[in-house]
C-alpha cells in the first residue's frame, strides 16, 4: 500500500513545457527563435504573473477569474514546474478549467499537465 506525503497543503503544480513562436520554419531560424527565449530568463514569478495575466480575461468564467485572484506563487522548479497555492475550492477551479481547456498557459510555454504535490513515501 502507497502513502502519500503532502509537501504544500493545498497547492497544485503545473508541468509547463516552452514552446517556440517559429516552430513551422527552418532549422537555423528555430535555433534563432530557441536562442531568444533562452536571452530572456524569466523567473518563476513572471511566469506566474504571465499565467495569471493570460487567464484573467475569462470574464465569462466569474469562478475562474475570483480563483486566480486568491492563488499565490509558491515555487519554479527546474525551470518548468509552477508551484500554486489557494484554498481548495479555488485550486479546484483551475483543474476544471485544464479539464475544459478554457486554462491557458503562461506566455512561451504549454501546460502538459497539472498535479497536487504529493511524495511517495515507501
Amino acid at each position: 500500500m502507497e502513502k502519500f506525503l503532502q509537501i504544500a497543503p493545498h497547492s497544485l503544480a503545473l508541468v509547463l513545457s516552452q514552446v517556440c513562436a517559429d516552430d513551422e520554419e527552418d532549422t537555423s531560424s528555430s535555433a534563432a527563435a530557441v536562442l531568444t527565449v533562452n536571452i530572456h530568463h524569466q523567473t518563476g514569478y513572471e511566469v506566474f504573473a504571465n499565467f495569471k495575466a493570460a487567464n484573467m480575461q475569462h470574464f465569462w468564467n466569474k469562478a475562474l477569474t475570483q480563483a486566480l485572484s486568491q492563488i499565490f506563487f509558491l515555487g519554479w522548479i527546474d525551470e518548468h514546474v509552477l508551484l500554486i497555492q489557494g484554498k481548495e475550492d479555488h485550486l479546484q477551479v483551475l483543474r476544471n478549467g485544464w479539464t475544459r481547456r478554457t486554462l491557458k498557459p503562461p506566455q512561451g510555454f504549454d501546460i502538459k499537465y497539472i498535479g497536487r504535490l504529493e511524495l511517495t513515501v515507501y
